[in-house]
């Protein structure tokens, strides 16, 4: 399969072919990417940087220096040429290797756009995004971008830099996908393929798609980190009482009509809902997958703590 679709360059607010009226959408949305900017930045200051370092490690030890040998030093630490040369012994020194590469894989099928309360589905899908790769950043992670339907819509490679953050946070807002539906094929295929080094993975979805991926799901869990974070809205869990609606589906188009105001509807509405979520969140413990679920009614940042804290105890377990 190819590696992604053909790319849409994004809109900016000074492109002399917007009108007026998209011109000014384009630069609301450049007003939230700076407005999700300030707002990360602050709490990767404040408290989630620290967090970030101490939950996800880099891979492996570097080669630093040379020091003299000192009692209670590994011997087998000794470098004997430096030590012939000196004439007394000396061993290596090393330091962790602290950088990582970092992929935020980002869900922008049709049902991203939703949201009974606050932001839709994208738009925080799209802060937590940027936690991230602010969090990466002041670790001196690079961070790469995909962005998926059915199928990978844009691939940005790793880098670092402020820009490049930016940009991920436009593109998450602002990109014009051409599918619809949600499949985890094309980010699993990029990663399987073309991702030669481990990193470590965020798959941003609502998972709202039916497909048994449990066996590449676990080919890449052994071959990068990988964790699942999943972003619902209450509406998707439980029906409101507002009477005689007609509910579609924005990935299909299929649409049906359901009487809310009746009891048993939305009881038989909710099971069904609950399974599902059940089902989901089974799959991920099988996998041995890390999952952080989040909500568009509610506060990030306690579920996010709560994740940062379980997730440092299991490391140092």
């Amino acid at each position: 399969m190819p590696l992604f679709r053909s790319r849409k360059k994004p809109q900016r607010d000074d492109d002399p072919h917007l009108s007026d009226h998209t011109r000014s959408e384009v630069t609301e949305i450049l007003r939230r990417v700076r407005k999700i900017e300030l707002r990360t930045r602050g709490l990767v200051r404040d408290s989630f940087g620290g967090e970030y370092h101490s939950c996800f490690k880099g891979e492996g030890i570097d080669f630093e220096d040379f020091r003299e040998y000192q009692p209670g030093d590994e011997v087998r630490a000794i470098d004997w040429n430096v030590t012939a040369r000196m004439g007394h012994p000396f061993v290596k020194k090393f330091v962790e290797e602290r950088e990582m590469t970092v992929f935020v894989c980002v869900d922008i099928s049709a049902s991203g756009n939703y949201g009974s309360h606050g932001p839709s589905k994208r738009e925080l899908m799209a802060e937590i995004a940027a936690l991230l790769t602010f969090s990466a950043l002041q670790n001196k992670d690079k961070v790469g971008l995909v962005l998926f339907t059915d199928d990978v819509e844009l691939y940005l490679p790793p880098k670092k830099g402020t820009a490049h953050a930016l940009r991920i946070i436009r593109e998450i807002l602002l990109f014009e996908p051409e599918g619809h539906k949600t499949s985890l094929e094309g980010p699993i295929h990029i990663l399987k393929n073309a991702v030669r080094r481990k990193s470590l993975v965020f798959m941003l979805s609502d998972f709202l798609f039916e497909e048994d991926l449990a066996t590449d799901l676990k080919i890449i869990n052994r071959k990068h980190d990988l964790v699942a974070v999943q972003v619902s809205d209450p509406a998707e869990l439980a029906l409101p009482p507002v009477g005689q609606v007609r509910l579609e589906d924005p990935e299909t188009g299929n649409q049906v009509e359901v009487n809310t105001s009746n009891p048993k509807v939305r009881a038989a509405y909710a099971e069904a809902a609950a399974s599902w979520q059940e089902e989901i969140d089974q799959q991920f413990k099988r996998l041995s997958i890390d999952k952080l679920s989040l909500r568009t009614d509610e506060e990030y940042l306690p579920a996010l703590h709560g994740f940062f804290k379980r997730r440092t105890r299991s490391e140092i377990a």
